[in-house]
Order: structure tokens, then C-alpha cells, then sequence
């Protein structure tokens, strides 16, 4: 009768693992060429917010204030409609839709991690026809309620990561990503972070050794990331300007070996 000790057990639920590379995306910026959050505000009467509602601005409270000018935009007669369409003239960073619709989703998984909300993110994958690629977007929810206003909500509350806003902690978002695929069985052999802000530096800094940081050229993430001590970001970094420049340097992620 065979015996199995726990060590045979570990070894043999770790040989059923599937190993696949996990590409986790910023949004606005990243993907698109664009804030979608600035770009909505084109549709107040002239074509910008007046100074009584940037005066309403609170640099902790980004996400709050969206709400009051989603509220504002909703009183002068924005409708969802308006909206959709509004977010489907966001350009994306030329080559990104290239970049997604030719990765092997059997080796790659796409997530989305944004700041931006659940009602722009998906009407712009939607537009493009990208849906299918992305198997998780977190974000902050958001809804049109039934006079047709968006309303906008945390994606959490959180008070633990000084590096993040309050409604979003990206690291952590992504920590429990990863800890979750566990439970179904995927490891990532590589993470590849890719973004361009300062709220990508949290999750660049839950990079291991062997995973890659993605930080767009000329964006504020690269003098972040520069600004480290030494030996504070364990991934290795590699710039990058466009899709086609970042296919190419994603093309360098060496492949797992059940995928080979």
C-alpha cells in the first residue's frame, strides 16, 4: 500500500500547477492614450469644467470629486449615452490593441488594475472588441442609476499603504490576484507590471526578482522607480514608449515551461 508523506503530497499538487505569465496593466495612459476621467469632463457646456468645480478638488479625493462632476455633467444634460460615446473616442496607445489581440492566452493572462471605473474601462474594452483578452478589471465600480447619472464608489477603503490613494491600493490588489490563481491551480512563472503613474509604484514594489516592471517612458513611474534606494524594487525594469516597443520587450519573458 502506497504511502504518502506530506512533502509527496506538496511535490505532487505543485506538478498540477499550470504556469502561465501574468501581464497586469494600468489603464489611462497605459492603454489608452488619455485620462478617460479629464477626457469625460469635454462634455460640460464649452467644453470644460468651470473653476467653481476644480475649486471642489481635493488631491486626497480624487474619486470623490469625480462623483460631484459626474453629478454636474448629469445636470446639464450628459446622458449615458453621451458618455459611451465619449469613451469610445479615447485613442488607445498605438500598437496596444495590436499587443492584445495577438497574446496566447494560454500562456499569458491580462488584468487590469485602474483608478479610473467599471463603466469607462468596459464600454472602452467593449469598443475595441478587447473584452475577451482581460480576465479581471479591478476598479472602482460605478453605474448609471435611473435618471441616467454615474454614480462612482471605492473600489476599497483602505488605510495600510501610504504609496496609494485611499479607494485603491494596487499592490494589494495584485498580491491578492496572485494569491487567488494560486487556489485555482496557476502559478506565474513572471509578473509584468505595466503603467506610467505614481500609484504604480506600490505594485512595482511587490515585484519579485524574477518578474519584470513595464514603466512608460517620460511618465512619472520612471522617476519614482529612479528615486528608490538601492535593492528596493527587486524586478528588473524596462521602459517602454508603445505597444509595438512593449510586444517586443514582452516577446523577451522567457515562456514556462509547461507552455513551451
Amino acid at each position: 500500500m502506497s504511502t504518502f508523506t506530506s512533502k509527496t503530497i506538496t511535490t505532487l499538487a505543485q506538478s498540477q500547477m499550470k504556469s502561465k505569465i501574468l501581464l497586469a496593466f494600468d489603464f489611462d495612459h497605459t492603454m489608452i492614450e488619455d485620462n478617460s476621467d479629464t477626457h469625460v469632463q469635454k462634455l460640460s457646456p464649452g467644453g470644460k469644467i468651470p473653476d467653481s468645480m476644480k475649486d471642489k478638488y481635493d488631491p486626497d479625493g480624487w474619486t470623490e470629486w469625480m462623483g460631484t462632476i459626474f453629478r454636474y455633467l448629469h445636470q446639464h444634460g450628459t446622458t449615458p449615452q453621451h458618455m459611451l460615446a465619449n469613451m469610445a473616442q479615447i485613442p488607445w496607445v498605438a500598437g496596444m490593441e495590436n499587443l492584445l489581440q495577438n497574446l496566447n492566452l494560454e500562456r499569458y493572462e491580462v488584468i487590469i488594475i485602474s483608478d479610473s471605473n467599471s463603466v469607462f474601462i468596459k464600454h472602452c474594452l467593449e469598443s475595441a472588441k478587447l473584452s475577451h483578452v482581460v480576465s479581471e478589471t479591478y476598479t472602482n465600480p460605478a453605474y448609471f442609476d435611473e435618471s441616467g447619472c454615474l454614480n462612482i464608489e471605492f473600489y476599497h477603503n483602505q488605510d495600510w499603504c501610504d504609496l496609494s490613494t485611499i479607494n485603491l491600493c494596487k499592490g494589494h490588489i495584485l498580491e491578492a490576484h496572485i494569491a487567488e490563481a494560486k487556489t485555482k491551480g496557476i502559478e506565474y512563472s513572471t509578473v509584468g507590471y505595466i503603467g506610467d503613474g505614481s500609484n504604480d509604484l506600490c505594485p512595482s514594489l511587490k515585484l519579485r526578482s524574477q518578474d519584470v516592471c513595464y514603466p512608460r517612458k517620460g511618465w512619472s513611474l520612471v522617476k519614482k522607480i529612479a528615486a528608490l534606494a538601492e535593492g528596493q524594487l527587486s524586478a528588473r525594469t524596462d521602459e517602454w514608449t508603445d505597444g509595438l516597443d512593449l510586444a517586443q520587450k514582452i516577446a523577451l519573458i522567457p515562456l514556462p515551461e509547461n507552455n513551451h
